[in-house]
């Protein structure tokens, strides 16, 4: 079975295990039950399929599975959106054409840079799709306490930086959002050589990362809440929000907003302030 279709029978495998027949509307087939959610004949049954059609796609033996029969299972799963869009790129991974993801670096959206320099009040950062860091602003290194220069990985910093756990005070909830959004992206393109080997990397270093990509949860790049607590400045709060121009989606604006008035708002300014002296004083 290639990789591909592994990890489709994995997926299905993962959500049908998390849903009981109660949640999906179903009373239990009769007989010895060895899983805590749904028999692969109870799911086909859901999804109008016959079990042994249902079984070859779980076990990556079915080679084309149509678009109806996908919704049909995503449907029976009760599969959120995110979770359907990544069902049908894992079924179709030939629409993932290698030529698509070439190793060519990835230049700053010149749009998104000028964005970046109108909210250079708030800590915000640029990344490509696997999470390379194109440009960052001054507050966001004084923020995390990291310099994430341009090229460096934001990922490797989150989960292989110490500082990234001792600054963000929400790290588990961040972080496994973070693994779930790159699951979400190796969906898209499992021909990248480069975020394969970027995530193989990570589940062997991390145990948080290993147990969170075995859950198989999977979210696109959101909004979410970060709580960080700086050195000096204390606790500060953020809602990052995640902006994105339609000419090149495989590019995101961080933003790191917070409420007008807010604690965290008044010190930026002095954080800000602070941050341009410690350079001085260095250079």
């Amino acid at each position: 079975m290639v990789r591909d279709r592994a990890e489709l029978g994995a997926f299905l495998r993962d959500r049908r295990d998390r849903l009981t027949p109660a949640q999906a509307g179903i009373d239990p087939f009769p007989g010895a039950r060895r899983v805590p959610g749904l028999r692969r004949d109870e799911l086909a049954v859901l999804a109008g399929l016959s079990p042994d059609y249902y079984g070859r796609i779980e076990q990556g033996r079915q080679a084309n599975v149509s678009r109806d029969v996908l919704d049909a299972l995503a449907r029976a799963l009760r599969l959120d959106g995110v979770e359907r869009a990544h069902l049908l790129d894992l079924a179709d991974p030939a629409a993932h054409a290698p030529a698509a993801t070439g190793d060519a670096p990835q230049r700053p959206d010149p749009g998104l840079l000028r964005l970046m320099t109108t909210v250079d009040h708030v800590p915000a950062l640029l990344l490509g799709h696997r999470g390379d860091v194109l440009a960052r602003n001054a507050l966001l290194q004084a923020v995390l306490g990291a310099p994430l220069e341009p090229g460096s990985s934001f990922p490797r910093f989150l989960f292989l930086d110490p500082i990234a756990r001792e600054r963000i005070v929400n790290w588990s909830v961040f972080a496994s959002a973070s693994v779930g959004a790159l699951r979400r992206e190796v969906g898209r393109r499992p021909h990248d050589r480069r975020l394969v080997a970027l995530i193989d990397e990570l589940r062997v270093a991390d145990d948080d990362v290993a147990r969170w990509w075995d859950d198989h949860g999977v979210r696109d790049y959101a909004s979410v809440a970060k709580r960080i607590h700086h050195p000096a400045a204390g606790d500060l709060s953020f809602e990052i929000e995640i902006v994105a121009a339609p000419h090149e989606p495989d590019q995101r604006l961080v933003v790191y907003t917070v409420e007008p008035d807010s604690p965290t708002a008044r010190l930026l300014p002095l954080l800000a302030s602070w941050d341009e002296n410690v350079s001085a004083a260095r250079s």
